[in-house]
C-alpha cells in the first residue's frame, strides 16, 4: 500500500515538474502549458501508454491535467469503434462532460462569491 502512495506521488510530481519547467525554462504561458500537457496525455493514450501508467501510478496519473487528454482520446476511440466517425465527436464529450460541466458551474459560483481584482 505504501508503494502505491509512493509511485502516485512520484508520477504526479514528475508531471507537475514538467509543467513547472515549461513555465520557467521554456517560458510558456499557463494556457500553452496546460494545452501541451493535455496533448501529451492524448498522445500517450493514442499509443496505449496512458492506461498502464494509470494502473501503475493511480491518482498520480489520473488527477493531473494529462488525464483530461487521455479521457478525450479514450472516449473518442471507444465510441468510434461502436458508431464510426460520428462516435469520435460524441465520445469525446460523453466521457468528459461531467468534468467540463463541473468546471463551468464552479467558475460561475466563484465569480458570484468573489470579486475579481484587476
Amino acid at each position: 500500500m505504501l508503494a502505491m502512495f509512493f509511485w502516485a506521488f512520484v508520477v504526479g510530481g514528475l508531471i507537475c515538474v514538467i509543467g513547472q519547467l515549461l513555465f520557467d525554462v521554456v517560458k510558456l504561458t499557463p494556457g500553452h502549458t496546460m494545452s501541451l500537457l493535455v496533448v501529451i496525455g492524448a498522445i500517450l493514450d493514442g499509443f496505449g501508454l496512458y492506461e498502464p501508467l494509470m494502473d501503475f501510478a493511480g491518482a498520480g496519473a489520473t488527477i493531473p491535467i494529462t488525464s483530461f487528454g487521455n479521457s478525450l482520446v479514450h472516449g473518442a476511440l471507444q465510441e468510434a469503434e461502436m458508431h464510426g466517425i460520428i462516435g469520435v465527436v460524441t465520445g469525446m464529450f460523453e466521457v468528459t462532460s461531467s468534468g467540463i460541466s463541473a468546471a463551468i458551474i464552479f467558475a460561475f459560483i466563484g465569480a458570484l462569491l468573489f470579486r475579481a481584482k484587476g
